[in-house]
């Protein structure tokens, strides 16, 4: 996974891969003796990833992802009415599919003393100690569509990050820039909206953001966290200690990414005005330890979003889902990432009613940049960066897809990301720049609207409607052209609709 915050470093992993057959054949030998009667080994490891297999040849436990064949089709929740009906029928059809097919996985794992975690959002089992044996048992099984690996890398991350003082403007440019404070001049600030992310985690009692996190009750100055916070960062995935630790019973971020993402959803003080729906209330998942993260992490933050659960990790409730997911990060091809990797689970939260807001990325200028599960999908509402003059940042990717072999248009939308102010751990402020920057203010943006156009709420395909046709269509780009469109084609494979601009949107949403 990366981050999308401009020039920073990479995580590389695998994701849900299906291993071609050559590779899986040649690596057979790795299940000498251990499938069951009546099966060829050529059938069993051809469902096992070859990292797995190679893994499992040297005779080492491996971590891995079962995939199970059946995954749910929940697409009939576009047509339910309300977002509390869309997200009970999905999560209640989700795990119901997931308890039925994992039920004789799970009972082998147990029995052979296997450590594991199984999802729903995406119907998936996470093993820590997968070994040859229980590997061949188990792709043997015909509810087991294939068995992926799951591994980590370690990175080291050069945040490009300015010093910001207190006060530097009584409200950012950025948000004047997308119209955010004459929303709020109708007083509608997002209250009664939720908003998530899933990032480096946050600082949840900086002064800009503590009295919107939904855990904490400023009448009584108490806390609760179920619900509301949820670490997947289990134990060290890098190696070392983490200033968070591990199992983090309350928000915490250990690097500085996730706070300030957030401070551009929902962050305000009296004389900080830098989030965009600063009335809003949010949630967050921790998905990597320093900056590193495996597939099961970023799965385990999405399984939290779709229906959060208490502070053991029982009793999840679709209840209290987020209404808005920001996602300021990606899996890059060139880091082993396939492009269906985070598919099943974006489009399942989008099903939802959960609006999903993606950073493009930061491998621009050239052409067909986006390449980087989940900005490459339909479910996801793609957002491109701009700076304070409109202007598309030379980092910000452009489409239109073409590592799917889709040529989809994308991005859909931009948004301010260049010297962006937020808030950043120890209570301080700083300008970041990055298509990480952009994602934040299209997500809050999406909680004024609902807020202010309540009928659209859980309406992700119509929301999307708004915002698009809202935008403001003069972003200078130059003379470039992408997938046969420039900047005077709307929409187009550079900027997408335009720059959002929540304002025109509050007044042309029906």
């Amino acid at each position: 996974m990366r981050y999308f915050l401009s020039r920073m470093a990479v995580l590389a992993m695998f994701v849900l891969g299906m291993p071609s057959e050559s590779n899986a054949f040649s690596n057979a030998a790795a299940l000498n003796d251990l499938t069951p009667r009546g099966l060829t080994q050529r059938a069993v490891s051809a469902k096992i990833e070859r990292a797995v297999l190679e893994a499992l040849q040297k005779g080492e436990p491996t971590r891995a992802l079962i995939v199970m064949a059946e995954q749910a089709d929940v697409s009939a929740a576009e047509n339910l009415p309300t977002k509390q009906a869309k997200g009970a029928f999905v999560f209640n059809t989700l795990r119901g599919t997931a308890q039925r097919t994992q039920a004789g996985v799970r009972a082998d794992l147990e029995r052979r003393g296997a450590s594991y975690r199984a999802y729903s959002v995406a119907n998936v089992i996470a093993v820590e100690n997968l070994d040859a044996q229980v590997a061949a048992q188990i792709a043997a099984r015909s509810e087991v569509g294939r068995i992926a690996a799951n591994p980590d890398v370690k990175f080291a991350e050069p945040v490009p990050v300015t010093p910001s003082t207190e006060a530097a403007r009584a409200i950012e440019w950025n948000i004047k820039k997308i119209g955010a404070d004459q929303v709020w001049s109708q007083k509608i600030r997002g209250q009664g909206i939720v908003v998530a992310n899933q990032d480096t985690g946050v600082e949840w009692d900086h002064p800009a953001l503590k009295k919107k996190y939904r855990g904490y009750a400023a009448k009584t100055d108490t806390v609760n966290h179920s619900y509301n916070w949820w670490d997947a960062i289990h134990s060290s995935i890098t190696g070392g200690g983490n200033p968070c630790g591990f199992n983090s019973a309350a928000p915490c971020d250990d690097t500085d990414h996730g706070t300030h993402t957030m401070g551009t959803l929902v962050g305000s003080t009296s004389t900080n005005k830098i989030g965009v729906a600063p009335r809003a209330k949010w949630i967050a998942c921790r998905n990597m330890d320093n900056g590193v993260g495996r597939p099961s992490t970023y799965i385990e933050c999405f399984d939290f979003f779709l229906a959060p659960w208490d502070a053991a990790g029982n009793n999840p409730d679709p209840n209290q889902a987020p209404d808005v997911v920001s996602n300021s990060w990606g899996c890059p091809p060139s880091e082993l990432c396939t492009p269906d990797s985070l598919q099943t689970a974006t489009r399942n939260l989008r099903l939802a009613g959960i609006f999903v807001s993606v950073s493009a990325g930061n491998s621009g200028s050239n052409c067909s940049t986006i390449s980087d599960p989940s900005g490459i999908y339909n479910a996801s509402t793609t957002v491109g960066a701009t700076d304070s003059g409109d202007s598309l940042a030379s980092f910000s990717s452009r489409g239109p897809i073409t590592i799917d072999g889709s040529n989809r248009r994308k991005p859909d939308i931009s948004a301010p990301g260049v010297s962006v102010r937020s808030s950043v751990p120890g209570g301080g402020y700083s300008q970041m720049s990055g298509t990480s920057m952009a994602a934040p203010h299209v997500a809050g943006a999406v909680a004024l609207l609902w807020r202010a156009k309540p009928n659209l709420r859980g309406n992700v395909k119509a929301t999307e409607k708004v915002l698009f046709k809202s935008a403001y269509r003069k972003v200078q780009v130059g003379n470039q052209n992408c997938g046969g469109t420039d900047e005077n084609d709307i929409p187009n494979n550079l900027f997408g609709w335009g720059r959002l601009d929540v304002w025109n949107a509050s007044r042309q949403a029906p």
